[in-house]
């Protein structure tokens, strides 16, 4: 496959947008499932608009036999979305993407059980590597104490988990494609977030101020409905382990932008392991593989 002109230079843009994620939502001030919501809502309706003037259509006829897979990704991606936002409220952005980004190790774990593939040496030691490298940024010696870092650590974990299901889930999903298929499972991350919000404390947009309404939108809209068809138009045309690869701009970009305009603090233990946990992830990615749709962020 030979990239278009133009597609590796919008792919690493949306990586790039997704790592400053996590900076605009420090100044929103609403629960983390209101935020979610919100953001499902105003991506979907931009995406809408994008596929109508694209002249792209969904034919429904494909989808009947995956609706349940389609439904489940959808509530596991609106519970990601929610974990990776406390994440990000209990500790440093750094330490949230980090912990987050041991998604695709156990999404390499999981896959021998489900689809009966075989798991390598090579696996089975970036997988020992990245969960020592977990381990040094949720701190040995602050496991015992509760701090919020390592609840903030463990929301990531969380929202880690959950985002493996979504990878996990598309596997099955055959019959629907890229922005299509983030599309719906967006209107079924709304469906189990409007009761969700419903029941914990419901909106509180009034509280908004001008700083936050421009964040919010701004994570709907940019984040996530224009960045999304960014990355669904350059993933068609990449190679699946360049694309594996340069997805890790993602965390890259989330660490700089921690550091340099939040001034957050890492320890040189926490710094050794982000490296071990994004190093041996990317050497993981380091074999020819199919690219798979769906974004978890």
């Amino acid at each position: 496959m030979k990239n278009q002109p133009g597609t590796k230079a919008m792919f690493i843009i949306s990586m790039a947008v997704f790592g400053t994620l996590g900076l605009f939502t420090r100044n929103i001030s609403v629960s983390s499932g209101e935020l979610a919501l919100y953001r499902a809502i105003l991506a979907s309706a931009l995406i809408l608009v994008y596929l109508t003037v694209s002249g792209q259509k969904l034919d429904l006829r494909m989808i009947k036999g995956e609706i349940p897979l389609l439904l489940a990704s959808g509530i596991a991606m609106g519970i990601n979305w929610i974990l990776l936002f406390e994440a990000y409220k209990y500790t440093t952005i750094s330490a949230a993407t980090l912990s987050y980004y041991f998604a695709p190790v156990i999404v390499t774990v999981v896959c021998p059980l489900l689809f009966r593939e075989r798991l390598t040496g090579k696996q089975i030691l970036c997988f020992v590597m990245s969960t020592a490298g977990l381990v040094l940024i949720i701190g040995t010696d602050s496991l015992g104490k509760g701090g919020t870092d390592v609840v903030g650590v463990l929301f990531g974990l969380g929202a880690a988990v959950f985002y493996a299901s979504v990878i996990l889930l598309n596997k099955f999903i055959r019959h629907v494609a890229g922005i299509h298929r983030t599309l719906l499972q967006f209107f079924a991350a709304i469906i189990i977030l409007v009761p969700y919000v419903a029941c914990t404390g419901g909106v509180h947009l009034s509280g908004l101020d001008g700083a936050g309404w421009a964040c919010l939108l701004t994570v709907g809209l940019v984040h996530t409905g224009i960045t999304y068809c960014l990355y669904f138009s350059s993933l068609k045309d990449m190679r699946g382990q360049e694309a594996a690869i340069l997805s890790y701009i993602d965390p890259l970009t989330a660490v700089l932008i921690s550091a340099v305009f939040l001034g957050e603090y890492m320890s040189p233990q926490q710094i050794a392991g982000g490296i071990l946990i994004l190093g041996f992830a990317i050497w993981n990615e380091k074999s020819p593989q199919p690219v798979e749709g769906g974004k978890g962020k």
